[in-house]
């Protein structure tokens, strides 16, 4: 199967194939926001990425099966419209950053600190707490040992830029310092990007235009 990363609100799934992981997309909500549904491929285990919207539309993508955790990447409410009810459906333990744990409206179970790892399976995540789009964003890195990396970003990296730190320059300069020391110098060009909302994108891609974006200041 070919994996593009490019979902629509209302249109299937799109399923990233690796050895130990299979990692669905799927689009949802008025904000076109992404959701993910990791599956470690050894024993069945599956863990959500952004709880977003559209309960119905995760909970048929999860099936039967269901999901031993929901991890919310961020406290901004279109990420987390649907979690209540897919917690309720699923009995899934909750994590989210610590410092944005407080502004989610379901209980966090786990308050998530930078460098932690989150289990599915035997798939290990890392967690990096990247601030300024919020103070407690976190991002999941899978890195996986038969290929390269995987980088689940939430709002804090995009195609084409980081996210919104609302004209805060001091917000800036955070989440440019951070996603640069924690994604970029640490993970190479192949890692894969896959951000809250629209297209995929890979470290290599954006890397380049890192400059433009201190310059522009967003």
């Amino acid at each position: 199967m070919t994996y593009s990363g490019a979902v629509k609100v209302g249109g299937p799934a799109d399923v990233h194939e690796l050895k130990d992981l299979m990692i669905s997309k799927v689009a949802v909500g008025p904000m076109d926001n992404n959701a993910y549904l990791l599956r470690c491929r050894t024993t069945g285990e599956q863990l959500l990425i952004d709880a977003a919207n559209e309960p119905e539309t995760l909970l048929r993508m999860i099936g039967d099966d269901g999901i031993v955790a929901v991890v919310t990447t961020h406290r901004h409410a279109d990420h987390w419209q649907a979690l209540a009810e897919v917690v309720r459906a699923t009995g899934a333990r909750t994590y989210a950053g610590r410092h944005d744990a407080e502004g989610i409206p379901v209980p966090t179970d786990v308050p998530v600190e930078d460098g932690d790892t989150i289990r599915v399976g035997r798939v290990e995540l890392t967690a990096r707490r990247l601030v300024g789009h919020t103070p407690g964003s976190i991002a999941l890195i899978y890195d996986d040992p038969h290929g390269h990396p995987h980088v689940f970003t939430g709002d804090c990296l995009f195609p084409g830029g980081v996210g919104n730190t609302h004209k805060n320059a001091d917000a800036f300069a955070s989440l440019i310092h951070d996603v640069e020391t924690k994604l970029f110098d640490a993970l190479a060009d192949e890692t894969w990007v896959y951000p809250g909302h629209g297209n995929d994108t890979t470290l290599g891609a954006e890397r380049p235009h890192l400059p433009e974006w201190r310059t522009r200041g967003w």
